[in-house]
């Protein structure tokens, strides 16, 4: 297939993307964003797995085919969203808000155990914090309470439902303009 624009020149078809909707035409994911690459896109309405809710102006055809490629899709399928997040790194910065819980910083992050492993503690949910690379050096290999830390929250295991509220906070740099109409629809507005 081949990608022809509003002046019926080729053009590259790296930058089209489709916001990936549910059933209920909510985000399958807000941070990472669900966003599917065009050729998954095409595949998927072949296959009439999604329906098409909005379209960008780039076209793409073969010889026999042409078409209007999708910007928004929702799955004909609803996905449960109440399955356990994945222990990640990533999910452990997402759950603490990006910032170290020890002072608040979001600059040189990494993670924390608040019980040392060398004390026996484990790299579970319950006991791994967000730490900035300064704080961490500064509590080593002691308790929280024992360096006079204290992190600002407890650390658990979070919810899908808790992260994906988190991850509104952090949208991504670039939304087309055709998908903002189904984000951040569940947000108060302001009066």
């Amino acid at each position: 297939m081949t990608a022809v624009g509003a002046s019926a020149a080729p053009l590259s078809l790296t930058g089209w993307p489709a916001l990936v909707l549910n059933a209920d035409f909510r985000p399958l994911s807000y941070y990472p964003l669900s966003l599917w690459p065009w050729q998954e896109v095409v595949k998927a309405v072949f296959l009439e797995r999604v329906d098409v809710v909005a379209r960008y102006d780039q076209v793409v055809h073969s010889p026999s085919f042409e078409m209007r490629l999708p910007s928004v899709i929702s799955l004909r399928d609803y996905v449960a969203q109440d399955r356990p997040p994945a222990f990640t790194r990533f999910n452990v910065f997402l759950r603490d808000g990006f910032a170290c819980q020890y002072c608040g910083s979001p600059e040189e992050l990494t993670f924390d155990h608040m019980i040392p492993r060398s004390r026996g503690g484990r790299t579970t949910w319950e006991n791994i914090v967000t730490a900035c690379a300064p704080c961490n050096l500064r509590k080593g290999g002691k308790f929280a309470r024992h360096a006079a830390m204290r992190p600002r929250r407890r650390p658990r295991r979070p919810t899908m439902h808790e992260l994906q509220h988190v991850g509104r906070r952090f949208p991504p740099h670039h939304l087309h303009e055709s998908w903002k109409d189904y984000l951040y629809w569940d947000v108060e507005l302001e009066a």
